[in-house]
């Protein structure tokens, strides 16, 4: 992996777990948000029970998930981390990748966020995710998902 520090220690899969989590309660809050006012929106036009009520939360969830994707891409290319990295003091490398590997790897983790509203698909979505988080626990010793390979990123602790 051209580019990558030497010494750089990898991060544990709790560290990056519980960055995870920091960020998808932020997002939590904001795809409610979005829910309500879309729920709103399509009640007073009158498309409420279109797809059987579920227009709402296929959109809140899109949005969402692209504001998700997006941030994660933006974040990851101007500080090498978001803010759940953050917390847990920890980071993507190397500093000098191409956005455009940055946002592959957005779009393939957390990018299935957009895919959650739609019935049946976001099973898929969801599975891709729960084997995402699977493959970092069992690569060893860099314990890298898909969406790093990718890339070609490593997730490390951040000892600066």
């Amino acid at each position: 992996m051209g580019g990558m520090r030497t010494g750089v220690v990898p991060a544990e899969w709790w560290e990056r777990l519980a960055a995870r989590l920091i960020e998808g309660l932020v997002f939590g809050v904001f795809y409610y948000i979005l829910f309500i006012a879309l729920w709103g929106v399509f009640r007073t036009v009158g498309v409420l029970e279109v797809f059987d009520g579920r227009l709402p939360g296929v959109f809140a969830w899109l949005l969402a998930g692209v504001g998700y994707a997006g941030y994660d891409w933006a974040a990851h290319s101007g500080r090498g981390r978001t803010f759940g990295k953050a917390i847990m003091k920890i980071r993507v490398v190397p500093d000098d990748l191409p956005r455009r590997a940055l946002l592959k790897r957005a779009l393939v983790y957390p990018g299935p966020a957009m895919l959650m509203g739609i019935p049946v698909v976001n099973v898929l979505a969801g599975i891709f995710v729960f084997a995402v988080g699977m493959l970092i626990l069992i690569d060893r010793p860099l314990q890298r998902g898909p969406h790093d390979r990718l890339a070609g990123t490593l997730v490390v602790k951040d000892l600066r």
